[in-house]
């Protein structure tokens, strides 16, 4: 753990256990206030939602974010990471800071859901013309946060601190071409800066029962790397491949042989691990063995120390298997996320006041981990954190069943959205009304 996240992570200790609590905003000061504000998150939503753009390319987004944080009188700051936004609220009170904050990108998806205000955009990937949807609930998450600014903003006098709002660009990688993802050049351009949050909390909608809450402490989300590897051999006729050097029964060889690496030595029970060869572009003719094959997975992980040895000898294995072809392999790693660690203490904190946001019966502290990967992590190894998830299932659908994030049928129940705003606005609030 980095020795400025550890200084935070006890002071932050110390200060749950130090004296008496601030007032406390009412529940349903909170609830009203929510219920108030719904409507517009929903529209918002659904604008967004019609309205998609690709990883640092969120402009649109990023202007009406910034056009609603400024209406309600907050400090604003844009362009922050290319085309982050960060609002600050300052209470009529001095006390500690809190950070919130939501992710605005979408992905090259070409959507499916039927929706009435489905996407029909197009972006560019790739050099590409794509097509572009939410389909992976940002456009929930940035209308969520509009409305907690909005009623938080409405509680600005009875507010003991600072709540600084963070709108992220690009949380779904780096876009080719780009050497950082969203979070950290956001982190690295000053978001947690002037003033610096003495934590941070986050969500994403996820198929589950609609207006659940869950999370775990310690790891939650795993770490994710981008693996690339590109084999060259030698171009020959398909019915002559003893004259070449066949890259493709190359190819064939190391994505069976990263599959026996992982299933093979590592234990499940204890530390998740996925290891996945999701690309193989090889060739352009059918009887004609190419010269060269490019590859690129994902490897997602639990332990540093187990995913640094499993590079290791990843490397090594696919070096071997290109060399007994009369191949040469290139290896690369690029990582996209760190492993999401939620801070113990302040998971702790944490279920209570979820549960003021979700109801009694509908949080779980103690979730199983999971393999899929979120940059929130850059920013609470920056300052204390948690990240939960919120189940948006549809009415009457069981969740195993449900489209999953970054599938073209993918949706959210608008009928968690108001929970969100309330685990926003409570998180922030309750937080700030501890000494």
């Amino acid at each position: 753990m980095p020795i400025r996240r550890l200084l935070a992570a006890s002071a932050f200790a110390l200060a749950l256990v130090a004296g008496a609590a601030h007032a406390q905003v009412p529940l349903g000061s909170v609830e009203t206030a929510v219920e108030g504000v719904t409507p517009k998150v929903v529209a918002w939503r659904r604008d967004l939602h019609a309205n998609p753009e690709l990883g640092f390319a969120e402009t649109r987004t990023a202007g009406m974010v910034a056009e609603h944080l400024r209406s309600l009188g907050l400090e604003v700051r844009t362009d922050v990471g290319k085309t982050g936004v960060v609002g600050i609220l300052r209470g009529g009170r001095p006390g500690r800071t809190v950070a919130l904050r939501a992710d605005m990108d979408a992905l090259p998806v070409l959507e499916a859901t039927g929706l009435p205000f489905a996407s029909t955009a197009t972006g560019t990937y790739m050099g590409n013309t794509v097509p572009v949807a939410h389909a992976c609930g940002h456009d929930a998450h940035v209308a969520m946060l509009m409305g907690a600014a909005e009623v938080l903003a409405g509680m600005k006098d009875e507010i003991a601190g600072t709540v600084v709002f963070i709108f992220q660009p690009a949380e779904e990688g780096a876009p080719p071409g780009e050497p950082k993802g969203g979070a950290a050049l956001m982190i690295e351009e000053g978001a947690l800066r002037d003033p610096r949050p003495d934590a941070i909390f986050g969500l994403h909608v996820v198929p589950g029962r609609p207006g659940t809450l869950w999370y775990r402490p310690r790891g939650f989300m795993a770490a994710s790397d981008r693996i690339d590897i590109t084999l060259r051999g030698r171009q020959t006729h398909g019915a002559w491949p003893w004259k070449g050097v066949d890259v493709i029964s190359a190819s064939a060889d190391v994505v069976q042989t990263i599959n026996s690496l992982t299933a093979r030595t590592i234990d499940p029970t204890t530390t998740p691990t996925v290891f996945t060869i999701a690309t193989l572009d090889a060739g352009v003719r059918y009887n004609i063995i190419p010269d060269q094959a490019v590859l690129s997975g994902t490897l997602r992980t639990f332990d540093i120390a187990q995913r640094d040895d499993l590079v290791r000898r990843a490397e090594i294995a696919i070096g071997n298997v290109a060399e007994n072809y009369g191949a040469i392999a290139e290896f690369g790693v690029r990582q996209n996320a760190a492993l999401v660690f939620n801070d113990e203490a302040l998971s702790g904190w944490l279920a209570p006041v979820l549960e003021e946001a979700a109801g009694e019966g509908n949080v779980n502290p103690g979730a199983p981990p999971t393999t899929v990967a979120e940059d929130f992590s850059y920013l609470s190894q920056e300052v204390p954190g948690v990240f939960y998830h919120l189940g948006g299932s549809a009415d009457g659908v069981d969740p195993a069943t449900s489209p999953p994030n970054h599938s073209p049928s993918f949706d959210v129940n608008e009928a968690v959205l108001p929970v969100g705003v309330k685990a926003h606005v409570l998180t922030a609030l309750r937080f700030l009304e501890r000494r």
